[in-house]
């Protein structure tokens, strides 16, 4: 009888301690898997983290290019007593490829795109970018620009000056304040006709004049 009764009880003590055993790889199953899904919960919290920041500052970029970058540009015009205007304070000279907000128009240096407009004596017919005009302008070209209030006898004029004039480029310009402008790197002037004398002085001064911050840079080849 004391044999069965020993065998009864070292079976029951087996028994309770593989259910012990058991209940104990519960529990680590249970940390583990709790473990794993707050890991995986953490992992989907800063993704998106990550992804909203990633879409909030894809849209401020959009807007920022929406809006036009700035041009680097500080300062202020200063007219000379020959009607040329001149800017007073900083121009920016950063290459960049994004729309750039000028503090005048036309712009007359700043941040520009890396590729100039082509300005070997150039007339266009349509609008340029700002952007790419501006950098013909680094390379010491005059710009000559006109609006549909300009008398056709006068642009036809200018045109035909610019097309025999390398280092210059034509073209329509709507947002400007009067018919007739001609610009340079940091300098610009209104001018009444093609008769006006002022022209041909401003070529004269400013067709890869002093003001040229890159005397001799290609203006062919360029943007059309």
């Amino acid at each position: 009888m004391g044999s069965a009764k020993n065998s009864s009880a070292a079976r029951k003590a087996r028994i309770e301690e593989m259910r012990r055993a058991e209940r104990a790889r519960e529990r680590r199953s249970r940390i583990v898997t709790i473990a794993a899904s707050v890991v995986v919960v953490a992992g989907l919290v800063v993704g998106g983290v990550v992804l909203v920041n990633s879409r909030s500052d894809n849209k401020k970029d959009t807007a920022s290019d929406t809006k036009g970058g700035s041009s680097g540009d500080s300062g202020h015009w200063v007219a000379g007593k020959d009607g040329v205007q001149t800017w007073s304070g900083k121009l920016a000279r950063t290459h960049v490829p994004t729309k750039v907000s000028y503090p005048m128009h036309p712009p007359v240096g700043g941040n520009h795109n890396p590729v100039w407009a082509t300005c070997n004596g150039t007339v266009y017919t349509k609008p340029l970018q700002d952007e790419n005009a501006v950098h013909s302008l680094e390379h010491g070209a005059v710009w000559v620009t006109y609006t549909d209030k300009a008398n056709k006898a006068d642009i036809d004029a200018l045109a035909a000056k610019v097309k025999k004039t390398p280092y210059s480029l034509m073209s329509p310009y709507e947002n400007q304040t009067a018919p007739l402008i001609l610009s340079a790197w940091g300098h610009q002037v209104t001018v009444k006709s093609a008769s006006d004398p002022e022209v041909d002085k401003f070529f004269a001064a400013y067709v890869q004049g002093q003001q040229t911050p890159e005397p001799g840079a290609a203006c062919t080849n360029g943007a059309m």
